[in-house]
């Protein structure tokens, strides 16, 4: 059986019982594959003989080589920030279709996987529209690291973190769908399922507001630098543009609200997989809990970065909270005149 007999929803959060005694395909499965190659219904039945976890799993390790490969040919890091916003929906995906060829109920599922596609189509819009997928396009942060780490040292940790560990975490911030897909023939759909949804909708839409401020800020610093002049119609005064970083909007209330918002739309997912499998947490939140550690890893470089760029950024950390909304500080980052101080 590629899935366990569970009669309680408690008992799809164990996991002894629904990860551990398949642990051992995904030793077979490379093999698997090969001889199944050339057979349409021998990998069809492959996949349902599989465990959907594990061959997930195995889906982002078989990833991790070719963008090792991919970015050390073309010496761009960013090949893994390419499918950032891709790889989540089809991890989804690929358990409502699991689910569906199972017969088992996919409602929930479905639902998740249509919000799940939202959530690509708002961050893979706002990664193209800021150029991410032109050719030779690579976030700024890798080239700063590797003038300060020598080539070897980089190399591994291209291998160990930015095409492994990246690739799997990709994977992990979905394992709470596998609980879901699990209690889907014992927890029938309810209203909660529905306000968990509204809840990550509502994070990606917070998201995009985010993202949309963020843009139009850009864009009117931009032209700003080009003509010395504000653009007519625009929203930002000339101190604005001169202070070089955005503190209206969403952003006079947290420093980063669209990480805030991207965050949340996975605690939620995983929140999600608690309330269905009837526990108070489960071994899938080292997806959430991963992702958290990430965002706090690579926003405090970003910082490290912009405050060294900006006289006036230290001013705006200590009055606005970096994800969530400070309650100390000294108020709002809505800076209107020098040195980052309000004006009265």
């Amino acid at each position: 059986m590629a899935l366990p007999m569970l009669k309680s929803a408690v008992a799809c959060a164990d996991f002894s019982r629904t990860v551990q005694p398949y642990a051992s395909q995904l030793n077979d499965l490379p093999q698997q594959v090969f001889q199944s190659a050339t057979s349409l219904q021998a990998l069809k039945e492959l996949y349902l003989n599989t465990n959907p976890l594990i061959s997930a799993f195995a889906f982002s390790l078989f990833l991790a080589p070719i963008f090792l490969v991919i970015s050390e040919i073309n010496k761009n890091y960013s090949q893994v920030d390419r499918v950032w916003s891709l790889l989540p929906t089809v991890y989804n995906l690929h358990y409502a279709v699991y689910g569906h060829a199972r017969g088992l109920p996919t409602q929930r599922l479905n639902s998740l996987t249509i919000i799940s596609a939202i959530w690509s189509a708002r961050l893979t819009f706002n990664y193209w529209r800021k150029g991410g997928y032109t050719v030779g396009s690579e976030d700024y942060r890798w080239e700063i690291l590797r003038k300060h780490i020598n080539p070897p040292l980089f190399f591994i940790f291209n291998v160990i973190f930015i095409s492994l560990a990246q690739s799997v975490l990709l994977f992990t911030i979905t394992t709470p769908t596998y609980l879901l897909l699990l209690t889907s023939s014992i927890v029938k759909p309810d209203m909660t399922d529905m306000i968990f949804g509204q809840f990550m909708l509502i994070a990606v839409f917070l998201a995009f507001i985010a993202d949309q401020q963020q843009w139009d800020f850009q864009n009117a610093k931009k032209s700003y630098q080009f003509t010395a002049k504000v653009p007519p119609g625009s929203q930002f005064s000339a101190r604005d543009l001169d202070r070089g970083f955005l503190t209206k909007g969403l952003w006079s209330l947290s420093r980063h609200p669209n990480f805030l918002a991207e965050q949340s739309v996975w605690i939620t997912l995983y929140l999600w997989s608690c309330w269905t499998t009837r526990t108070y947490y489960n071994w899938s939140a080292v997806g959430a809990a991963s992702y958290l550690i990430l965002f706090q890893a690579s926003t405090w470089f970003t910082e490290l970065v912009t405050a060294k760029k900006y006289p006036d950024y230290k001013t705006y950390q200590q009055r606005v909270g970096m994800f969530v909304p400070s309650l100390v500080g000294g108020g709002i980052g809505d800076f209107n005149d020098e040195g980052g101080k309000k004006e009265k």
